[in-house]
Parts: structure tokens; C-alpha cells; sequence
């Protein structure tokens, strides 16, 4: 057992997938079939052994509540600690609604110092990864780090990132927020490690100063002061930031090498809420070629490079290629698709043909009639 909170930020990032997010947290995507983007944030933390671990939540946040429950599936229902959803207002001193990670944890102040755990773990939610942050939380303690920050080698594309400058030992000694910048970076993927004491300290000066960016206000300032050292990831990393982001990493899933990256290591495992459904039930005249299809479906049409959700009904002539369908979605008769996402409980009516392509594919909203 861990002696480290987690605490896990559900919002943070919904501005980048407007599509995706409009009605649910980027927490709450659903992602592989049958996860959520949650789920990856929370498996890293129940593997390494945490037991306490706190969502903050901001806005949209029931379907998150509906898809996390008590946290029994990751068994963080436990009277002491567990899975707890920290809502927006759970400080008096602090009634507004959070716009980045250093406004969240001021909302959270007396989660944070009612806990005992030593050390603590930031984590956004919005990348499907398998990172086995007890070798973090390990490597933070053996060097004597007041701060330890995950980061990965990669291009730095539309979305700002937080790089960060290291010298030969690891520590960090510069710290900015770019876009476009060419060649490989160390970038953050916004996984922080520190005793839970410092955050204590780092949240009362910002509501002193009326700081509001951790990296910027806290950690930039005091590259000097505090020992602050990078630890480097190298493993799979599919990281949400767009619609077509969710698209192209979604798919590659497809790939079983890559599927196998993120779900076949036995020692740490990937965790989601079960779900009684009946198995899939494929139609005579059913064509079904290298997709990820979730039980509950019926499939009598053809699908072909596809990832299709719980629930999903494909009919009869219809044709669904290089598309994900989210749950409760049904694909009626002789329709045609192509590079489409379609979010939950979308009918598509007989007959249509629709097609996007995939640098843009074409994005059906939660609830829609075609």
C-alpha cells in the first residue's frame, strides 16, 4: 500500500474537445470500446498501490459519477479513504469555478490537509497511458526530490505544453509553455510528484499572492530553491487533445502490437466499470473485419476497421468502415459510413451516406437524428 494521495483533475483540458466534452468531463470520453478516459488515470494510481484518491470536478461531471460509483471496480470503496469526487464550492473561501490545476487544488485545500498520506500525486486525465507510478514515487523518495514532474520526448504540437529544460543529473532548470516548436522536447504530461506538506504550502501562498498557474507561479520561480527533478516516460502515450487527436489515437488501437502496449502488461492492469450486457449478436449476412466491437451490440450489416461501443446496432445493407460509434447508436438499413464518430444515442436513418476522412473526420453529436 502506497503512503501517497492521488488526486486526479477532470476538466482541466475540456476546452480542447469541444465536440467530445460539450456534455461530459474529458474524464468521462469514452475511449477503447468500453473505457473511459478516467479509467487509465485511475488504474495508474490503483496499481501503485493508492488507495485514497480524489477527482476534482468542475462542471458535466455526472456522467463521471455515473461511471465511477463508489469506485468498487478499482476497489476504492473503503471506508477509510477511497474514491472520493470533489465538487466545485467544496471550500467556502474559494467560490468559483476552477479554470486550471493550481485553482483546483485551492477548492480542494481541506480534502488536502484532512488526508495523512506523506506524499501526494497530480495527474490530469486526458491520455490513455499505463504508467507505473510507484517506479515515480520510488525514484522521487531515493533521490530526495522536493518535487518530481513526468515527461516525455515528443514534438510539441497545436496545443500549448508545458516543456521543461533538464540538466545532465535530471533536474530540472528551466520551465515554458510553447506551441509548434520543432523537433523533440521534453514535455510534460502533467504528472507531479511532492510531499503532501509542500502542496500545502505552494496552495497557501498562491491564495496569498493570488497566484493561479503552478508551473508559471510556483515551480518556475523556484527552480533554485526546491530540488525539482524530471522523471522520463517512454512508454505508450495517447494523449486527447482535439477530435481528431481522439480519432487517430482511437483507431490505432486497432494495431494489436499497439493495443498490446496499453492493455497486456498483467502487472498492471487497466481497470472500468463492469457492465451486465448480453454478447454482441452477429446476423447472417454480418461482415466483420479488424474492429473492437463491446458486447451488447447487434451487427447484420458490414463493419470494417471499426471501434464500435456497448449497444450499438448496425442493420442490415448498411456499411460502417474506419468509424468509432459510441454506445446506444443505431446504424439503420443500407446506411453508409465513413470516418464518422458518432457520440451516444445517434440514429442514422436508412439510406444515408455520410463521410469524413481521417485528418477530419466527421463528428455526429450526442443524441442526433440523421
Amino acid at each position: 500500500m502506497s503512503n501517497a494521495l492521488g488526486i486526479i483533475f477532470s476538466n482541466i483540458h475540456d476546452k480542447y474537445n469541444p465536440e467530445l466534452t460539450k456534455e461530459r468531463t474529458v474524464a468521462s470520453i469514452p475511449f477503447a470500446c468500453r473505457y473511459r478516459l478516467i479509467d487509465f488515470a485511475l488504474s495508474n494510481m490503483v496499481n501503485a498501490g493508492i488507495v485514497n484518491v480524489g477527482i476534482i470536478a468542475n462542471k458535466h461531471y455526472q456522467s463521471l459519477i455515473n461511471h465511477v460509483g463508489s469506485g468498487k471496480d478499482w476497489d476504492l470503496a473503503r471506508k477509510n479513504g477511497g474514491l472520493v469526487i470533489i465538487p466545485p464550492f467544496s471550500d467556502r473561501s474559494y467560490d468559483s469555478l476552477y479554470h486550471n490545476r493550481l485553482e483546483a487544488l485551492k477548492s480542494a485545500q481541506v480534502y488536502i490537509s484532512d488526508a495523512t498520506e506523506e506524499y501526494v500525486i497530480l495527474s490530469d486525465c486526458d491520455a490513455a497511458s499505463n504508467i507505473p507510478l510507484a517506479d515515480v514515487l520510488a525514484k522521487h523518495i531515493e533521490e530526495n526530490a522536493d518535487v518530481t514532474c513526468v515527461y516525455r520526448r515528443q514534438t510539441v504540437g497545436d496545443a500549448p505544453e508545458t516543456v521543461f529544460t533538464l540538466n545532465n543529473k535530471g533536474k530540472i532548470t528551466d520551465i515554458g509553455v510553447y506551441t509548434n516548436m520543432p523537433g523533440q522536447r521534453n514535455v510534460s504530461i502533467n504528472i507531479t510528484v511532492m510531499k503532501r506538506s509542500l502542496l500545502l504550502t505552494f496552495i497557501s501562498d498562491a491564495i496569498a499572492h493570488g497566484y493561479s498557474s503552478m508551473s508559471r507561479d510556483i515551480l518556475a520561480p523556484n527552480l533554485d530553491s526546491y530540488k525539482i527533478m524530471a522523471y522520463k516516460f517512454d512508454g505508450y502515450y495517447a494523449q486527447i487533445n482535439s477530435l481528431e487527436s481522439y480519432y487517430r489515437e482511437d483507431m490505432r488501437l486497432l494495431d494489436k502490437d499497439v493495443r498490446d502496449t496499453l492493455f497486456g502488461n498483467d502487472e498492471r492492469p487497466v481497470y472500468t466499470r463492469i457492465k451486465d450486457s448480453f454478447s454482441t449478436k452477429y446476423g447472417d449476412d454480418a461482415k466483420v473485419v479488424n474492429s473492437m466491437i463491446a458486447d451488447g451490440c447487434i451487427i447484420e450489416g458490414t463493419v470494417e476497421n471499426c471501434i464500435l461501443h456497448r449497444c450499438v446496432k448496425v442493420g442490415k445493407g448498411a456499411v460502417v468502415k474506419n468509424s468509432i460509434i459510441m454506445r446506444d447508436t443505431v446504424i439503420s438499413d443500407n446506411a453508409n459510413l465513413n470516418c464518422v464518430v458518432s457520440d451516444r444515442n445517434v440514429v442514422v436513418k436508412d439510406g444515408r451516406n455520410l463521410s469524413g476522412c481521417e485528418d477530419l473526420p466527421f463528428y455526429i453529436a450526442k443524441g442526433k437524428m440523421i
